[in-house]
This record gives structure tokens, C-alpha cells and sequence, in this order.
């Protein structure tokens, strides 16, 4: 669900944000910038959508796979 918000913002920051981000980008922009300072994320469901990529998923192995020979050599 969304909600309308009505903020006041000095009038170049908002000609800033209209030129860079763009009128129609605005809202998605200032949520992705506040939403970790006000929100706790949910580790288990980021960790589950991050294993749901399988592309991902293989990538990691493989940089994992390769650097267990460096492991391997190191003296104890």
C-alpha cells in the first residue's frame, strides 16, 4: 500500500531532483534512500531471494571453488 506524502524542500534541491532523477522517478528515488534508515531488513527473505538466483548462486561457487587453493597452500 502506498501513501501520499507532502514534504517542503529548498527550492534548488527540488530543481535537483526534477533535472537529475527525473519527475516521474522521484517518489521510488527518495523511498530507496530513506527505506534503510527506517526499516529493519528481513535477513531470512534476502537470503532466501538470494539463493532463489540461480545465476547467482553458481557464480558464488565457482569465485569459492577457485580460491580454495589459496586456502589450501597457507601455512597453519
Amino acid at each position: 500500500m502506498q501513501k501520499k506524502l507532502t514534504i517542503t524542500m529548498d527550492e534548488q534541491v527540488y530543481e535537483g531532483l526534477h533535472s537529475v532523477i527525473g519527475r516521474r522517478n522521484i517518489s521510488q528515488f527518495i523511498t530507496a534512500l530513506v527505506r534503510p534508515h527506517v526499516l529493519k531488513p528481513d535477513l531470512e527473505a534476502a537470503y532466501k531471494q538470494m539463493a532463489a538466483d540461480e545465476a547467482r548462486e553458481e557464480e558464488a561457487l565457482q569465485w569459492a571453488e577457485a580460491t580454495m587453493g589459496d586456502v589450501k597452500d597457507e601455512a597453519r
